[in-house]
């Protein structure tokens, strides 16, 4: 036994393998190199070495080792045939050292791979993917994507890959040439696929490694800023929405999240880049959000997620509230800042008309209301989403009024001055009657910010002029026969003084207040000099103020 097993062989850190050495040295030219240069050095006859980069690690090994103690047969498939290639390159194993090495049986079955089944493609190119690096070096992944390429191009116009473009449809739905798919229940119309669609094999490449559709798009001359082809830019949507669904499935720790964004980064940054290219023409606001929402999970570089901001804000006058209410990546439930960014970028967008602000008025107003009960939303980032917006946007404010209410409701431990600066944002002379009412009844809205919303609704009616006794008999009489004109007047009168009764009642609180606040000054400055009141046992007792 210790004959068939004089040497160890360490690799990759994971697994120690005993082997012979003149069986592995009659295949392996770099083994055989190897183990001799370690004799020499050591001396020690059970000596052992460590390979820390075989392709394909313990799995790669233990398949040569098999073949190696097999006289040099092995059964090659579809599913093996990369990697033992790529170790049979990496070992040196020629012709030099045995007729029908393990290079010349590999070579001969590659031989044959533009008469492979789609299916088998397919299958040989993902199994590269724990050994790409090698698989590129030998030149064999540049073979199986073209044998890929070829296949595709059998059913589909290769140029469509190359420079297809909006212009080659003007529709969305029959330029994406997408395959349908249950996993695209929840996308956007403009980007789902097409019942008559050329771009067959979106799903079937989907399962391939991010490091090939890499290598497949700088194959095409389409990556990164080089990428201005419709189809290739939908695929890679589709792509990383697949990949995203995968990743969900798993936990990942935090350093497996940095390695996804390492692996995805080149192909989201050429997604977004080929969306920006054809931009609005294809594009609808809410397909744009949605692509957000996809490359915002693989990690997007700063200056094309500029670009894809840029791009919605635009466009913001077109979204809908579930658009809007993009998930957190900090503490918030919603990723607030980014609709801060946004709301920005419309209103300095050129073009924007008065009409187009107050429908963005109105949609933020409801986007306020939706975020306002979360706890971790700070009183700056409600009041940067709110003031965002010119005084322009909206004709009433009474939106604003009801968001900031849900927060002082969510919010219930909010200051005197916290309640005070969260009112700031609202116009007091657009509130409606109605909302001014409910304001000022309110006992989470200080009084002063009250007493300023009901004087500013006091601006808004004129009161009558004085007439005289006689003119006042006629206008009796004139009411009774039904004049429209002087209706209108006796009814801004009324609610002039009803306005004019909350007002003199907010007074009266902010006097009561005052008076409370006084009282409890004079009762502390007694007991800190140790005043002692004497109070006969007849009197009464001093009524109880505050």
């Amino acid at each position: 036994m210790s004959q068939l097993s004089d040497f160890q062989i360490h690799i990759n850190g994971q697994q120690t393998f005993f082997v012979n050495e003149e069986i592995l040295s009659t295949y392996s030219g770099r083994l055989k190199k190897i183990i001799k240069q370690e004799r020499r050095r050591t001396q020690i006859k059970n000596s052992g070495i460590e390979i820390d980069d075989f392709p394909g690690g313990p799995d790669g090994f233990e398949l040569i080792s098999r073949f190696c103690y097999n006289n040099g047969r092995i059964t090659t498939t579809v599913s093996n045939v990369s990697l033992l290639h790529c170790c049979a390159v990496y070992l040196g194993m020629t012709e030099k050292l045995s007729t029908c090495n393990l290079l010349l049986q590999t070579q001969v079955f590659l031989d044959g791979l533009f008469e492979w089944s789609w299916k088998d493609i397919l299958v040989c190119l993902k199994s590269c993917g724990s050994f790409c690096n090698y698989a590129d070096s030998s030149g064999l992944l540049d073979k199986l994507i073209c044998a890929l390429l070829a296949k595709i191009t059998q059913n589909s116009d290769i140029s469509s890959l190359i420079a297809a473009s909006s212009s080659t449809s003007s529709s969305p739905e029959t330029a994406s040439g997408f395959r349908p798919s249950s996993s695209y229940k929840n996308t956007p119309e403009s980007i789902k696929p097409s019942s008559s669609s050329r771009a067959w094999w979106f799903d079937d490449v989907a399962i391939l490694p991010p490091k090939i559709i890499e290598k497949l798009f700088q194959s095409l001359g389409a990556y990164g800023a080089d990428n201005n082809s419709l189809i290739l830019t939908r695929f890679l949507l589709h792509y990383l929405k697949v990949s995203a669904q995968r990743k969900a499935n798993y936990n990942h720790t935090s350093s497996a999240a940095v390695n996804s964004k390492c692996e995805f980064g080149g192909l989201v940054d050429t997604a977004v880049h080929g969306v920006i290219w054809v931009g609005r023409k294809t594009f609808s606001c809410r397909a744009l959000f949605w692509v957000l929402r996809i490359v915002s999970g693989f990690g997007l570089s700063k200056e094309y997620r500029l670009g894809l901001e840029r791009l919605i804000g635009g466009m913001l006058d077109e979204a809908t509230l579930d658009d809007l209410l993009v998930s957190g990546h900090d503490r918030g439930v919603y990723d607030v800042n980014l609709v801060i960014r946004l709301i920005r970028v419309f209103v300095k967008s050129d073009g924007v008309s008065v009409q187009k602000l107050k429908i963005a008025g109105r949609l933020i107003d409801k986007y306020l209301g939706e975020i306002s009960p979360d706890q971790n939303l700070k009183i700056s980032k409600f009041l940067g989403v709110a003031e965002s917006l010119p005084d322009s946007a909206r004709d009433c404010f009474d939106g604003a009024y009801r968001a900031i209410d849900i927060y002082l409701e969510s919010h219930p431990s909010l200051s005197f001055e916290e309640r005070s600066r969260l009112c700031r944002c609202l116009n007091y002379e657009k509130l409606s009657l109605g909302a001014c009412k409910e304001l000022a009844k309110n006992p989470k809205i200080p009084p002063r910010v009250a007493m300023q919303a009901l004087m500013s609704q006091q601006s808004k009616i004129t009161p009558p002029t004085p007439k005289p006794k006689q003119q006042c008999v006629n206008y009796e009489r004139v009411v009774y026969n039904g004049d429209a004109d002087d209706e209108e007047s006796l009814a801004e009168e009324g609610k002039m003084e009803e306005t004019l009764n909350l007002q003199r009642m907010q007074w009266r609180v902010v006097e009561l207040e005052k008076l409370c606040r006084q009282m409890k000054g004079q009762m502390s400055r007694m007991v800190k000099h140790n005043h002692v009141l004497a109070t006969p046992t007849h009197a009464r007792p001093l009524p109880r103020l505050c």
